[in-house]
């Protein structure tokens, strides 16, 4: 009987400091730490800045970025899922959380059950952009074009697993015509070698390509997105979908995430401040800068932000299955 006695008192005991920690969550003489799987200096890293500044405010702690770079965002995701689930090392990461189950087949950790999902934060647009020289002024004119050049076509990107990368990808499926893909390491390489005429095509996020195709050095045929965008310099651009690929639709997302076992009272304090966050109107002039739409549907919610990954991880592993692409 006082054996069972001492059990209980001490489940009790347990029960009582894991809801104090939770309820004291966070700690004023604590740090968050929000690891990017990305260089810093990347439109990834300024997503993750803004946000540490916009988290602050309703979590009353200091919030800071750490950049662990390397293997397609692997690494630093890894560095997550192995951190203590206490609320205090947070991963942001974009469409990689989507695609790295596909593109690694040894991967150390598994997306869909070493996280808690915390909620969606922005979505990226992105754009199919070509050479100045290019002859064709617009995408019924591009489609004709590729389908006369089937095999002597260079399509660039970002390197294996980026965003831009894989938009190719489905855009080489989509048109079923298949193209050089020609890697870069990064972006910005890769508009500068097709602004000089190196390479035919490009496929990446606004962010990296805004401010080319208002300075003319590009030229800019369609948006991946379902529906036009309202930018200026892109909103006569017709979608994708709109052009006759149908169900082409690509974005670059980011997601907040903690290490799988964070308590859900943590977790719903996480979640909340994201929510605060997501409505400061610094937070969102500086995602409007970088042509970032802040998230206002239900995917803030972690249910709903991890059910659209897994529909991501779905769409994403049949085109990489299909290309035979593969990191590892």
């Amino acid at each position: 009987m006082k054996t069972m006695l001492k059990i209980a008192l001490l489940a009790a005991a347990t029960a009582t400091a894991f809801g104090a920690t939770a309820q004291d969550f966070p700690a004023k003489d604590k740090t968050i730490t929000v690891v990017v799987p990305f260089s810093a200096g990347g439109p990834t890293d300024r997503v993750a800045r803004d946000l540490a500044e916009a988290l602050r405010k309703p979590l009353g702690v200091t919030v800071v970025v750490d950049n662990t770079a390397g293997a397609g965002s692997s690494i630093g995701s890894a560095r997550v899922a192995r951190a203590a689930a206490d609320g205090y090392t947070l991963l942001l990461n974009h469409i990689a959380m989507s695609t790295m189950p596909a593109l690694y087949r040894k991967l150390s950790f598994n997306v869909a059950n070493d996280f808690e999902y915390l909620g969606l934060v922005n979505e990226v647009p992105m754009t199919l952009i070509g050479r100045p020289t290019l002859a064709v002024n617009n995408f019924k004119e591009l489609s004709a074009w590729i389908q006369q050049n089937k095999g002597q076509i260079n399509l660039g990107n970002a390197g294996l697993g980026a965003a831009s990368h894989l938009c190719g990808l489905m855009f080489q499926s989509a048109m079923q015509a298949d193209m050089t893909s020609v890697p870069y390491k990064g972006t910005a390489p890769a508009i500068t070698d097709l602004i000089g005429g190196q390479i035919d095509l490009l496929c990446d996020q606004t962010t990296n390509t805004l401010g080319q195709i208002e300075a003319k050095k590009v030229k800019a045929y369609a948006v991946t997105t379902s529906r036009r965008l309202t930018i200026p310099a892109l909103k006569d651009l017709p979608t994708l979908a709109e052009a006759g690929l149908k169900n082409f639709e690509v974005s670059i997302w980011h997601g907040l995430y903690a290490p799988k076992g964070t308590p859900a009272d943590v977790q719903k304090k996480l979640n909340d401040a994201l929510k605060v966050a997501l409505k400061d109107p610094d937070f969102i002039k500086k995602q409007e800068g970088l042509s970032a739409v802040v998230i206002t549907d239900r995917r803030v919610e972690g249910a709903e932000h991890k059910k659209f990954v897994l529909s991501e991880i779905e769409k994403w592993g049949a085109v990489i299955k299909a290309a035979g692409t593969y990191a590892d």
